[in-house]
């Protein structure tokens, strides 16, 4: 599942559960809310991430290099050792800023739906 909500300065990308091969069909609609919401911050929640392949990795990558062209920054935050190592043999952590400061909390957010786009 994956959420959106959105400031007036950021956007949150919240992945709960698998970002993998068996999400991509949910990608393109998403990429294009995050796009049309036109945030210089994207931060990506992965704190409840229980897997990431090389399928969702090509779509953070995606999110990323699309803000970064337009001067944006993404951040990762709550990103395990694994998803790092990930986009680290994709050869991509320099699309991301790494939060290293935030220890992930136990909020529920499965109620929400799987798409929930708040505007500020």
């Amino acid at each position: 599942m994956i959420q959106l909500e959105s400031s007036s300065t950021s956007t949150v990308l919240t992945v709960v559960g698998d970002l993998d091969l068996a999400e991509r069909d949910q990608f393109p609609e998403i990429a294009a809310r995050v796009s049309g919401l036109r945030r210089q911050l994207l931060v990506v929640d992965m704190c409840r991430t229980t897997f990431l392949d090389s399928t969702g990795a090509g779509f953070l990558i995606s999110l990323a290099d699309a803000l970064g062209r337009r001067g944006g920054v993404t951040v990762l935050r709550g990103v395990s050792e694994r998803d790092r190592f990930v986009l680290e043999v994709c050869g991509v952590l320099d699309l991301f800023r790494i939060d290293d400061e935030h220890h992930c909390g136990s909020t529920d957010t499965a109620a929400a739906g799987p798409w929930r786009v708040e505007r500020g």
